[in-house]
């Protein structure tokens, strides 16, 4: 059995490219009061507050060099934070947790369909469909992803 000092260490990692600032700031309280290590990582100079459990990477510039990054790294049993579809599928097959900014875990049951919803949005665009972006994210969404963020800190403990 293994001892807690020696047990593995679980981290956030947040594809923050695209992370909305609010939700970067609910991490940045978590990581605190949870004194847990939240990584940000992404293709450019990212500001993180001072703190001893938030720290950022910053990767090459190109497509899904984040992504790789995280992927990469990331163990069983973290949590990562993205809005990218693929690299949730990837996170999801090293049996780590994938939440999406607006506080939807995406899953082993639904992770097949939104790749194919996904896939077939990037075709319409392909062919020249505008097809829209992203809602806004409203309160009710960071709300939720507050809410499941707490439930995942509360079962690593």
């Amino acid at each position: 059995m293994q001892s807690p000092a020696n047990a593995p260490t679980t981290r956030i990692w947040v594809d923050a490219d695209a992370c909305p600032v609010v939700i970067k700031e609910i991490l940045f309280r978590a990581a605190g009061r949870a004194q847990i290590e939240t990584i940000l990582v992404a293709n450019q100079w990212l500001r993180t507050p001072p703190s001893r459990h938030v720290r950022a990477m910053q990767v090459a510039g190109g497509p899904d060099v984040a992504d790789d990054a995280i992927a990469e790294r990331v163990a069983a049993g973290d949590l990562v934070v993205t809005q990218d579809i693929p690299l949730a599928a990837r996170v999801l097959e090293k049996h780590a947790v994938a939440l999406n900014p607006r506080g939807e875990l995406y899953t082993a049951n639904t992770i097949a369909e939104r790749l194919s919803v996904r896939n077939f949005m990037e075709e319409l665009r392909g062919v020249g469909i505008q097809t829209g972006g992203p809602a806004t994210l409203h309160a009710r969404d960071r709300q939720a992803f507050a809410a499941q963020l707490d439930r995942w800190l509360a079962q690593r403990r």
